[in-house]
Parts: structure tokens; sequence; C-alpha cells
């Protein structure tokens, strides 16, 4: 146990613990949050998919009612009877489309017979830098529209909902934000407006179907996990023999110029004499 005493010593104690540290993150939260990406990914291109080649159905059958959602249907195309509320529109600023900046325009939609859901009509681009520019109405008398379900975004931390020009903006697509913003009761899933619809501005394109980096980062994760502690283990074994060689080394010395005995100085002065 002497000979491992220097483990205990604080350098290689710090060193242990940033090393057991890392690992349990890269097992904990690294290598699952790239997973967990990973799987996420794969299953939006499987829904985008099968939305290239579903026949649409009525928003209703989804979104029955006003608290509905419908999460597993993400790209669905719908159809949906009714109307605009064309004085209740939200815009979502800093978006990027094309690499270009945008603004997104949302309205909510009256369905007949059904709930208000809230739609995104497109985007526009800013004029003068960062204003928004004049934005058509929606019309105002009933009419057909064909959609892609969405999820909602969430809310992001810190950025709360602002008036500019005349508008009230936020800063992603949350129905429930947008809800208390305009006070229009919404579902939780909102629409997408495909090309060429009533109301349609700037047309957003589907995502393009991409595995992305993510498997292989989770795989990077998982593999630095278990080589850090193979690392600081080969690198205490290295220390070790190190330690070995100059004990060793410094016994040789020690023999070679240990004091003479009794018995090897009597040879020496009787042997020398003969």
């Amino acid at each position: 146990m002497g000979r491992l005493a220097f483990l205990l010593r604080p350098g290689w104690l710090a060193l242990a613990v940033v090393v057991a540290a890392f690992t349990y993150l890269a097992f904990t939260v690294l290598a699952p949050w790239q997973l967990g990406k990973n799987t996420e990914t794969h299953r939006e291109n499987s829904q985008i998919e099968h939305s290239l080649t579903a026949d649409p159905v009525a928003v209703t059958t989804l979104l029955p009612r006003q608290d509905s959602a419908a999460p597993d249907a993400r790209w669905r195309r719908v159809t949906a009877t009714g109307r605009y509320l064309a004085d209740k529109q939200v815009l979502v600023r800093l978006r990027v489309i094309d690499g270009q900046p945008a603004f997104e325009v949302l309205a909510p939609f009256v369905v007949d017979g059904g709930p208000t859901v809230l739609v995104n009509r497109g985007y526009v681009r800013p004029a003068q830098g960062s204003e928004v520019p004049a934005i058509p109405p929606p019309p105002t008398e009933t009419v057909d529209i064909t959609a892609r379900l969405r999820n909602s975004e969430g809310v992001i931390p810190g950025k709360d909902p602002m008036v500019a020009d005349g508008f009230a903006q936020v800063y992603s697509i949350d129905t429930g934000q947008v809800s208390a913003l305009t006070g229009v009761p919404l579902t939780g899933s909102y629409l997408q407006l495909v090309d060429d619809q009533p109301g349609g501005l700037g047309a957003l394109s589907l995502p393009r179907l991409d595995a992305g980096p993510f498997l292989s980062y989770g795989i990077q994760w998982i593999a630095f996990g278990i080589i850090a502690p193979i690392g600081l283990g080969y690198f205490a074994y290295t220390e070790l023999r190190a330690r070995r060689a100059e004990r060793q080394q410094a016994g040789r010395q020690q023999s070679t110029t240990a004091p003479q005995t009794v018995e090897e100085k009597l040879a020496d002065r009787y042997g020398r004499r003969r």
C-alpha cells in the first residue's frame, strides 16, 4: 500500500475528482443529450416523410377541442374552414429564413364548428434594417386553408413579448404565450400554411431530411467517458513503474558503494601480502 501512497497527494486526488466528474457527466448528461437529439431528429424526419404522402385530414380530426394538441402528428397536412382574426396578429421576431432575417406572421383562425387555432401565415422581410414592413391583411371572409400541423416551440427564458411598430412581437411560437398576449384561447398545436393559401405570405419550406451528427457525437461522449478513467489508470501505472525503477537504481548504487566487512578487509590485507 505504501507504494500507492503517491495517489493520495493533492494533485492526484484533484485529477481523480476531475476524471470522475467528467465521466459522470459524459454518461448521464452529454451522451444522453446528443442521443436524445438524434432520436428526436429521426422521429421528426419520419413524420415529415409520412406527411408527404398522407392525404390531408380535417383539423378537427386531430384537434377536436380547444385544449387539444397533436405532438405525434407534426407536419401532417390538415384542412380547415373558418375565418382569421386579423386584429389579433402577432409577429415572431429575429427569425432567419434562407440565411436572411425575417418576421413570421401569426394570426388566430376560428374553425367552423371547431376550436380556434393559431396559423403561421408565413414570413415577411424587415424594411430598412429591422422595421416591420407593410403586411397584407388576411381575408375577412370565411376561407378554406390547407396547412401543416406544428408543435409549440416553447417560451424562451428572459425573452418577454414586446410591442413595436404597431405589432405585438414574440421571440418564439408558443400558443400559450400568444393566447395570453391576444386574449384568444388557442389549441396546443398550431398550423403552418402551405403554398398558395388564402392569407398566406412567404411560404415556409419543410426542413431538410438530415439525421445530423447527433448519433456520432453521442457515441463520442460515451467513448470519452470510457477513455478518461482508463487514461487515469494508465498514468498511475506509469508513475508507479517510474518510481519502482528509481528505487531499483538507487538499490544498485548502494550495493556498489557499500563499506567492506571485516572479513573482506582481512582478505584484502593478507591477499596483498601473499
